[in-house]
């Protein structure tokens, strides 16, 4: 294999594919990259066998073929290079020899076919949407994703293709994180299945502002396929969570009795400030809506207290409600809206956050001490 690239072409080959490789793998190969070149493009591929990440770029091939090399060492060397072409050239014994300029490397790689097979996919279910929307849906739910092994379905987000509406969900249990938008979905592409936090988490870097996502899906898998705004061509393969998604419908609370407008901004600060004086074992802020005003109080006998009021337009009769500062802060952060509503029933009763568009966040509250 002889080819020869521009610098900031391998260097976003690398980028988008590097980051699924784990420092920690026993298998050597998994801590390689699979550089496969022909025609006028090559493509980089990495994977931890969960989650697959390819990435075509455009580059001279003199003579085609495959070989895999240590991703961190080829990508430190290339972003240390100053020259802006660089030429790789694999011997049969899988020794890469890098070359710019005044510089020259060696590195020594391992057969491609040692590499994990990249998953084939037949032409499944399909749905295309805008990058840009998706990218948002994961914003506004991902960080409600569970961490808790013992609850492996809830370790990922649910995608939902249904009734001409993708709908995304996210929860750990404490609290739910939903949001929904009108796409086009054929009667055959229609379905539901659960992504890994660690795809997610991918699509989430490398999803743009503009163009498509064309998301394909079978049984056990799903793919991701787009274009950055340089021409990039990605590839995202994962492995599906296996397991029946709980119904969350039913944690969502129907009629609630108090819906009140608040600026985003001034109560995610105010919420930040107060956390500040709350500890492991007073991890609680409250919130207390009386005459025009909100009053946001933390108390924790061994670090102090905080006290924060802002106006707000409520006119019902005081009502006190905690809640884990952490899963307040964390939707607000997500959103772009200047104005967010919380809707309450009562002190012991599920808050719900919501924005004036497709977004619903239901929070369990915590006990008044």
């Amino acid at each position: 294999m002889n080819l020869t690239i521009a610098k900031e072409q391998i260097i976003a080959g690398l980028q988008a594919v590097q980051n699924v490789v784990s420092t920690r793998t026993t298998l050597p190969i998994l801590s390689n990259v699979l550089i496969h070149a022909k025609g006028d493009r090559v493509e980089f591929t990495a994977t931890d066998l969960d989650v697959t990440i390819s990435c075509s770029v455009e580059a001279k091939v003199k003579s085609p073929g495959s070989t895999t090399i240590p991703v961190k060492k080829l990508f430190s060397i290339a972003k240390e290079l100053s020259l802006g072409e660089i030429e790789l050239e694999v011997d049969d014994k899988n020794v890469c020899s890098v070359r710019s300029g005044a510089s020259f490397y060696r590195i020594h790689g391992l057969a491609a076919e040692e590499f994990p097979p990249i998953p084939k996919f037949k032409e499944d279910k399909k749905v295309v949407i805008s990058q840009e929307t998706f990218r948002s849906m994961l914003k506004k739910t991902s960080f409600a994703i569970s961490s808790d092994e013992a609850r492996y379905v809830l370790n990922g987000i649910f995608i939902s293709l249904k009734d001409h509406k993708m709908t995304i969900v996210a929860t750990d249990g404490r609290r739910l994180a939903l949001v929904d938008e009108e796409v086009d979905i054929a009667d055959s592409d229609q379905g539901e299945f659960i992504i890994p936090a660690k795809a997610v988490g991918e699509l989430g870097r490398l999803l743009q502002d503009k163009g498509e996502v064309s998301i394909r899906y079978a049984e056990n898998q799903a793919e991701f396929s787009l274009k950055d705004e340089k021409g990039f061509l990605i590839n995202i393969v994962t492995k599906l969570i296996e397991g029946n998604y709980p119904n969350y419908r039913q944690v969502i609370p129907g009629e609630t009795k108090e819906r009140i407008a608040i600026p985003r901004e001034e109560l995610l600060h105010a919420l930040r400030r107060a956390e500040i004086m709350t500890s492991e074992k007073a991890n609680s802020v409250k919130l207390t809506f009386g005459k025009n005003n909100l009053a946001i109080t933390a108390n924790s006998p061994e670090v102090g207290e905080a006290r924060e009021s802002m106006a707000v337009n409520y006119k019902g009769k005081e009502m006190s409600i905690a809640f884990n500062p952490k899963y307040m802060i964390d939707p607000l952060n997500a959103l772009p809206n200047d104005e967010v509503f919380i809707e309450l029933i009562d002190e012991l009763s599920p808050g719900v956050l919501k924005i004036n568009g497709p977004f619903l966040y239901v929070v369990m509250p915590m006990r008044l001490s």
